[in-house]
């Protein structure tokens, strides 16, 4: 931890000592959705080099932020309480990074971890209290998303199950949920298709997913 010592004494300055390298947010927000194993995490983070997840996991395992864990036979990493209490503020940084997010380019991808984050950032309880337990399907690349509002309460996790609308759509999903493209313009322009169930139900999850875009 020498090397990586800011030789300030405060909280921020800590904080940053602790999470502070190169992808070791991404991998704690990966582990807020859930236990994984290594080669979960290295799939989901397709462009870091195996020696430096293994040794920011060792980092992070060593600040007591994660562990690792038996299930099944099989080892598994997941976040401390400590760990935990990260959450707000992941979820915080994703709402204010989204603000400085540019249209998407060629080679970048979304993740099913990835976009479960930023549907936890965009969420907005105050809105879906006032709205019917609404059930989408959605499809990033192979990736299939099952996300359910119940009032205040959202649940996303992967695979299919019984919903109201079931759509696919890539990056460009970023203009639905900042406001940009209306639900309408985007099914008609491509950025969401529609593959089952109620089109106009689009609206109701760019009401319940939102964020503001555009730094101020």
């Amino acid at each position: 931890m020498a090397a990586r010592e800011y030789g300030q004494y405060s909280g921020i300055t800590r904080a940053m000592e602790l999470v502070g390298e190169r992808w070791a947010l991404l991998i704690v927000r990966d582990l807020l959705v859930g236990p994984r194993r290594y080669g979960e995490l290295a799939a989901g983070l397709p462009r870091i080099p195996s020696n430096i997840l293994a040794a920011r996991l060792k980092e992070l395992q060593a600040a007591g932020i994660l562990r690792r864990a038996p299930r099944s036979r099989v080892i598994v990493y997941e976040l401390t309480p400590y760990g935990r209490e990260l959450e707000p503020v992941v979820l915080a940084l994703g709402a204010w990074g989204f603000k400085a997010m540019g249209d998407p380019r060629e080679e970048q991808i979304i993740t099913p971890d990835s976009m479960t984050m930023d549907l936890r950032s965009a969420f907005r309880p105050q809105v879906a209290a006032e709205l019917p337990p609404t059930a989408y399907g959605a499809r990033f690349g192979a990736a299939d998303l099952l996300i359910r509002v119940d009032g205040t309460v959202l649940d996303v996790r992967r695979g299919d199950g019984p919903v109201d609308l079931a759509f696919a759509a890539g990056p460009g999903i970023r203009r639905l949920i900042s406001g940009e493209l209306a639900p309408e313009r985007a099914i008609a322009t491509g950025v969401v298709e529609v593959l089952r169930g109620r089109g106009d139900l689009l609206g109701r999850f760019a009401d319940t997913f939102h964020l503001a875009a555009g730094r101020p």
